[in-house]
């Protein structure tokens, strides 16, 4: 299945160069990386990141990483995946921008599942 994380420009740039990142001020602060699933990306991009242009929407397959990803309870219930190790550069099947168009996100084409 996949998942996906949202990163500014700055944040991708940065995992590029280090190969690895702990995640954006919100994985920080929290202990693990947030992803979302295909049903809750849309609703993340829209709450989290309102208005941002510049972003970048990563994929990764959620069997790949094994043990270190739990799915664990957040809004109303629903389960999200947190990953809790360094999320890596082999992590990420594809990278699109995430552009914003008329005040919405953009999302690639076969990503969002109503």
């Amino acid at each position: 299945m996949m998942i996906y994380k949202i990163f500014r420009a700055q944040e991708w740039a940065d995992m590029q160069a280090a190969g690895e990142t702990r995640g954006a001020p919100v994985d920080l602060a929290d202990g693990y990386v947030h992803f979302s699933t295909a049903q809750t990306v849309a609703e993340t991009a829209a709450k989290h990141f309102a208005g941002e242009d510049g972003l970048v929407l990563l994929a990764c397959d959620s069997a790949a990483m094994g043990q270190d990803l739990r799915w664990e309870p957040s809004r109303g219930g629903a389960l999200f995946p947190h990953l809790y190790r360094m999320f890596r550069m082999d992590d990420v099947a594809w990278a699109k921008p995430l552009p914003l168009q008329q005040g919405q996100h953009v999302f690639p084409e076969g990503v969002l599942c109503n």
